[in-house]
């Protein structure tokens, strides 16, 4: 039996850098004062852990060492007991230990509670049979001790030793029923229950039987044994249900957050009941509420998006819609997105109102709170909940846009820009609410701030605007928001001191700025409303023009054009047509007379000089063919995006309900729970197991079932097969730390002493802890475990060696160095996905590049990209219909977030040179953009590695 496999329940660090001190000096301190002996057990019991067998150590212990009371002599005296060798090399019990267990027994019997329930729990520990049985009387005299941990261990002893050694007390379950029956105190029954039922379960469902009704009134402790207990009698014994359930029932209203968890899902295991399914999803809901811990609150809401998951639940669940939105009380941001995200999928026509009312309350309350940093990424989900209800339900439209176009005028223009978009969709789709939406609009159209916004408000209007009015109030906006004209005049007037206040500042008609003539005032709203003086105070569209943002003006051109057109085929006088039309054409020349001065920040561009001379061109002309395209092919392609998009939304929501449908085929066999075996049982898996091996890091990955993902490919081989030692490792990747298996075996006929594995690693790697020494018998072989801890995900290298003493040689020690063990980022990335507008906005943020040049041999656009995302882990964004068709170059954008939360960005460009023919390769670009410069890297060295198709 090699040191590895000796088994030692207490785990002690080791500093390594000391010398050992020698057997003698040891037996001197060992007979010293109190102090001495404690520095001295402790050098010995880490002598011993090292590998060490100071078998002349023991006698100078039990006489010097084992009778005194100091606490901390008797706690390492415990330890020392454990790991010490007890028995001679033929197997025999030392004749010492006589005298060992009789300071036991004595322990057992001592006034002090600590020193007897520590002496107990070191007895669970014990593995020889001989040294157990004469402190039987003992330890069962514990029971019946005053001191609840005295009884608590007692009951832990005794389970133990009736596992290990059932001869000993072969009448224990019936002993620890009748104690369990009798005792108070909700540790010592936890035990107890716990024993009885690993040891009788049968008893245990007695005891429980005995006291179902009580069972609100215990201690949480002894309440998540019993859930645990009820879980797996009726996982095995399906017909046991009727008799549990109600407990499971009652343990839902228990006072323990943990055991509340536990009993939910235990009953949604066992039953599938609509009543079952309710009473869990509320009991989830309260827990979400009530815990204050972000991370509870995800946990819980997994398990709701889990239980949504199932067709037959999900009726359940859409009647709790209103209690789940309950929980975006909470501030943190991304319980509020997975709330809203269950909220908007489990929404129906029946309580869509109801869903709607609490999102515009939330939406109004964000406009009053600014000093949260999440508020205006909040309002964005809730614009973009309402926005998804407002499609899915139309008649929610009409109480949603009045709310919503009140943040046109936000600072945030993520929010605005998502409102924006709205009102786009709502304005095309419904014809209804054309009237309603425009209106809004122009009341809220002055106070817009910002450029982008501004721009898409001028595109609804002018595109929407049908009536006479309308039209008017749009030119009204339009030269309230331009301020005086011509521009470079009144601005050079300004400068140069020629315009007093108080002409700025008339008190003229200024509401009423369309005369009877259908011909317009010059002076406008905004000038006569407040002085222009300050550079703040100019009027919106005339400070983003002396900004320099030109883009705008040509938008305003197109949308007075297409105003003037509209205006045109309305009002049949001629005189009146002239004038508007010639007051667009003076907007649009004082636009350009501006752009080409020096008064600007920046100079118009020749883009939007041609735009806006096309839009002059097209109003002095009036031809018809211009009119069809200015008033209906626009909107035409506007409604062509639109259906595209939802075309695009229904197919996935289609894919999704394909995913939820459990379809059965004709000739699926029926199973009957009554004639099934159990150990056919495999329906559902035990949740207890499932979650102990989760802890524990050894869960099964799904995708193990498949040949070519065993365990053999992630053996990398660390040494040579001539080294003298041989190592390989086994690289477990869980979701925060590497597990490496490390297999070593040495190759010589010598004894290798103080065999050690020596590690270090390179990139946001961290050894947990150092992996003790071994000795190697000839020809042996043994298994070191190593624990990295990851916190990022970056490309990580675990290099080190393996140094040995042999026995009996005099030289230095020797060393073995080990292969590099590259550690992969694809274990850490999973794709996801994410809007345009998010994309856009993190790929702004992001401040790591990493370009990387397509080399590759495949010569399709379409294979390549899809190679790159099977290799990178990454989603492409980019729907299908845009990638269809063959025109040469492709460009994609990728996306993928890692078990960390962090995201990764990236831009595919590439073409097809033709000039080089039809086998040439694709070539082009790859773009990268995450937030750590590791990630960046990483991925970057993941395609160049992966880029090259390789032949099978």
């Amino acid at each position: 039996m090699t040191a590895a496999e000796n088994v030692c329940y207490t785990l002690i660090n080791v500093p390594m850098d000391s010398e050992p001190p020698s057997e003698i000096s040891l037996k001197n301190d060992l007979k010293g004062d109190v102090k001495l002996k404690t520095e001295a057990l402790k050098k010995v019991i880490i002598m011993i852990l090292n590998g060490e067998k100071l078998p002349g150590l023991l006698m100078t212990i039990i006489r010097f060492v084992l009778p005194l009371q100091d606490h901390t002599i008797k706690k390492l005296l415990l330890v020392f007991w454990e790991i010490v060798p007890k028995t001679t090399p033929d197997g025999r019990l030392l004749q010492e230990m006589i005298l060992v267990c009789d300071a036991y027994r004595k322990d057992l019997q001592h006034p002090n509670e600590f020193i007897r329930g520590s002496t107990l729990r070191f007895l669970c520990k014990l593995k020889e049979a001989e040294l157990l049985e004469p402190l039987m009387p003992a330890i069962r005299a514990c029971l019946e001790h005053r001191h609840s941990y005295v009884r608590r261990n007692a009951v832990l002893a005794i389970y133990t030793i009736y596992r290990n050694f059932e001869h000993l007390i072969p009448d224990a379950p019936e002993l620890i029923h009748d104690f369990l029956v009798n005792e108070k105190d909700a540790s010592c029954k936890r035990n107890a229950f716990m024993m009885l039922i690993h040891a009788d379960q049968d008893r245990a469902l007695d005891y429980l039987s005995t006291c179902i009704d009580q069972v609100q009134t215990f201690g949480d402790i002894l309440q998540l044994v019993i859930v645990e207990l009820i879980y797996k009698v009726c996982h095995a014994n399906p017909s046991e249900r009727a008799r549990f359930i109600r407990c499971i029932y009652n343990l839902l209203q228990s006072s323990s957050p943990a055991v509340k968890y536990e009993a939910a899902g235990t009953l949604v295991t066992l039953s599938s009941a609509p009543t079952a399914i309710k009473a869990a999803a509320q009991c989830y809901i309260d827990l979400i509420i009530k815990e204050s811990d972000n991370n509870v609150k995800l946990i819980v809401l997994d398990r709701l998006i889990e239980l949504k998951e199932h067709p037959s639940h999900e009726r359940v669940l859409q009647d709790l819609v209103m209690d789940i939105l309950r929980v975006l009380s909470t501030p943190d941001l991304e319980v509020r997105k997975k709330t809203l995200q269950l909220a908007l999928d489990l929404v129906s026509s029946r309580n869509v109102e109801e869903l709607v009312i609490v999102l515009k309350k939330e939406v109004i309350k964000t406009n009053n709170v600014t000093e949260h940093e999440d508020t205006d990424k909040y309002r964005q989900l809730l614009v973009r909940t309402l926005h998804s209800c407002s499609v899915r339900f139309p008649d929610m439209a009409a109480n949603v846009i009045p709310v919503l176009m009140e943040f046109l005028s936000d600072n945030n223009e993520a929010a605005a820009a998502d409102v924006l978009e709205f009102v786009r969709e709502a304005i095309q789709r419904f014809d209804n609410l054309r009237p309603l939406i425009v209106e809004k609009m122009l009341e809220v159209f002055h106070s817009i701030k910002s450029v982008k916004i501004y721009r898409g408000a001028l595109w609804i209007l002018g595109e929407y605007c049908s009536s006479k009015e309308d039209i008017q109030s749009v030119m009204t906006e339009v030269r309230r928001s331009l301020g005086e004209i011509p521009i470079v005049e009144s601005e050079i007037k300004k400068e140069t001191g020629e315009l007093k206040p108080e002409e700025e500042v008339s008190v003229g008609p200024a509401q009423k700025l369309v005369t009877e003539m259908g011909t317009y005032a010059t002076q406008s709203a905004l000038s006569s409303s407040r002085p222009a003086k300050k550079e703040e105070d100019r009027p919106p569209l005339r400070g983003f023009l002396l900004d320099g943002d030109f883009f705008v003006a040509a938008s305003l051109a197109t949308t007075l054009t297409k105003i003037a057109l509209r205006y045109v085929s309305l009002v049949q006088e001629k005189k009146k047509q002239n004038s508007f039309i010639a007051e667009s054409m003076l907007l649009m020349a004082t636009i350009l007379h501006l752009g080409k001065s020096s008064l600007p920040k920046k100079p118009i561009t020749d883009d939007d000089v041609d735009r806006i001379s096309l839009c002059l061109k097209v109003l002095s002309e009036c031809s018809p063919l211009m009119n069809d395209i200015f008033n209906k092919e626009c909107r035409q392609s506007l409604s062509h995006m639109l259906s595209a998009k939802l075309e695009e939304e229904k197919l996935s929501q289609k894919k999704e309900s394909e995913k939820r449908n459990v379809t059965v085929q004709p000739d699926d066999p029926i199973s009957f729970m009554q004639l099934t075996a159990k150990n056919e049982m495999s329906s559902k898996e035990d949740q207890f197991q499932l979650s102990l091996l989760a802890a524990m890091g050894n869960t099964q990955r799904k995708e193990a079932a498949d040949p070519l993902a065993s365990k053999l490919n992630k053996v990398t081989q660390l040494t040579g097969f001539s080294d003298p030692v041989y190592a390989e490792a086994y690289v477990h990747v869980n979701q925060y730390d590497i597990v490496l298996d490390v297999l070593v075996v040495n190759q010589t006929s010598d004894t290798l002493q103080n065999c050690t594995l020596e590690l270090a690693t390179l990139g946001d790697l961290k050894l947990v802890e150092k992996p003790s020494p071994l000795t190697l018998a000839p020809h042996d072989f043994a298994n070191i475990k190593a624990n990295v801890k990851v916190a990022s995900t970056e490309n990580g290298i675990i290099f080190g060696n393996i140094v040995y003493d042999v026995s009996g040689a005099a030289s230095d020690r020797n060393c073995v160095v080990l292969s590099d063990i590259h550690i992969d980022i694809m274990d850490y990335i999973q794709p996801a996905s994410c809007t345009d507008a998010e994309f856009r906005q993190m790929w702004a943020e992001f401040e790591w590049e990493n370009k990387v040049t397509v080399n590759t041999n495949i010569i399709d656009l379409n294979e390549y990209l899809q190679h790159i995302l099977k290799s990178t882990n990454m989603k492409c964004l980019t729907p299908e219909k845009a990638l269809s068709g063959y025109c040469g170059f492709m460009a994609a954008n990728l996306y993928a977030r890692s078990i960390f939360g962090e995201d990764a960005l990236a831009n595919v460009s590439i073409e097809k040179p033709i000039h080089l023919g039809p086998e040439a390769p694709v070539t082009g670009h790859i773009r990268i953009r995450a937030k750590s410069q590791g990630m960046a890297l990483s991925l970057g060295d993941k395609i160049n590695l992966s880029q090259k198709k390789t032949s099978l």
